[in-house]
């Protein structure tokens, strides 16, 4: 699991956010299945959805 999550925007790219990736379980480093029961988890894929701005039909 990565420490940053880096955001770009649609072409020309650029740098639209850096999120830091701070989780507070303690079974959660280096596996994903296990990240997901970290507390902030939502929090980070909500903000990291809204941030890529995608709308799905």
């Amino acid at each position: 699991m990565a420490d940053k999550v880096v955001v770009l925007s649609n072409r020309p790219a650029y740098i639209k956010d850096i999120i830091d990736i701070n989780l507070t379980c303690p079974n959660c480093e280096r596996s994903p299945m296990k990240s997901r029961e970290a507390p902030e988890f939502k929090d980070y894929f909500n903000q990291i959805w809204k941030e890529l701005d995608i709308h799905v039909k």
